[in-house]
């Protein structure tokens, strides 16, 4: 069996072992591949592994002994999943994997909103502290959390586990979701996503990307938010409209952005939000930490495992 991974980098750019998927088959990883080389490169595969390398229909016309692909992620938009079930080619995710990862970072982004540790760790060496006339200062306000209103858009496996550290910070939590009132876990209400831009101090994004919410933050959303609204996206950059939420930090409706994610990635330099105020922006690095990547891999290879056993899990299409 042939296992190709067309952008193995990110998720192993050293630090972990393929030894699980070379168990399996004769594996081949490349780093990066272009578009152009994708044809060449995976012709001969049975087994398909990607993370941004978009697969169409012209790509898997070009790959007659594909089987499987294995998306190394939990989002498979990067695959036409239609045309691979055309084919009969099953496609595979990784649900679950980053849950906590990832919900750690959305506490870490509106941690540094609230508290600037960062700021401080960096004022500190350039000698903030050593020129103070009293034993503390403060430059950046500082924001306790407990007590204010807090949306989770999107109560899935990371939404849901968001709320759970948002109320450990004593916060009162609110879910927009699709789930009734009685599916939530105690102490979460529901409301509907203008209640939340219209009466929440902190909203957080953790919702999937589909064509009928692509943008859905926009102008209009934004200018009937409350103000001082912190605004966190740790789903999808194309949740957001860009220039919409840049304009709400410039002229104060916005407290702050946190984005983990960008519409595009990387990002164009003239990007409105790299230059915002209040704007605080992580490389897409949420799901990263080494635990999760380990359980990445653990994940595709059950895939396969179920896969060729005839018993397979984690199909989306």
């Amino acid at each position: 069996m042939k296992i190709v991974y067309l952008d193995s980098h990110v998720l192993n750019p050293g630090d972990l072992s393929w030894a699980p998927l070379e168990a399996l088959g004769d594996f081949a990883a490349y780093d990066r591949t272009p578009a152009a080389d994708v044809a060449a490169r995976a012709a001969d595969a049975d087994v398909l592994m990607v993370n941004k390398v978009r697969i169409g229909e012209a790509e898997l016309a070009a790959m007659p002994r594909l089987k499987l692909i294995c998306v190394s992620a939990t989002g498979y938009d990067v695959v036409d999943v239609a045309a691979a079930r055309r084919r009969g080619v099953a496609v595979c995710n990784c649900p679950g994997y980053s849950t906590n990862a990832v919900a750690q970072h959305v506490a870490a982004l509106l941690l540094e909103v609230c508290n600037h540790a960062g700021h401080y760790a960096r004022e500190v060496r350039n000698g903030l502290w050593t020129r103070s006339r009293d034993f503390c200062v403060w430059d950046e306000p500082l924001t306790e959390l407990a007590g204010k209103r807090a949306a989770v858009v999107g109560f899935g496996n990371i939404g849901s586990r968001v709320a759970e550290i948002l109320q450990a910070f004593g916060m009162q939590v609110f879910a927009v979701t699709s789930k009734a009132v009685g599916e939530l876990p105690e102490g979460v209400g529901k409301l509907t996503l203008a209640e939340a831009f219209g009466s929440c101090d902190v909203v957080s994004l953790n919702c999937p990307l589909t064509a009928g919410n692509t943008r859905f933050v926009d102008e209009s959303l934004l200018h009937a938010c409350r103000s001082g609204l912190v605004l966190i996206n740790t789903a999808r950059g194309g949740l957001v409209d860009d220039g919409a939420v840049a304009d709400a930090l410039a002229d104060g409706r916005l407290g702050a952005y946190c984005a983990d994610v960008l519409t595009a990635e990387p990002p164009a330099a003239d990007n409105p939000l790299l230059s915002a105020p209040r704007a605080f922006l992580t490389p897409h690095i949420a799901w990263a930490s080494a635990a999760a990547r380990k359980r990445i891999i653990d994940i595709v290879c059950e895939n396969i495992r179920a896969f060729m056993a005839g018993n397979p899990v984690n199909v989306v299409n």
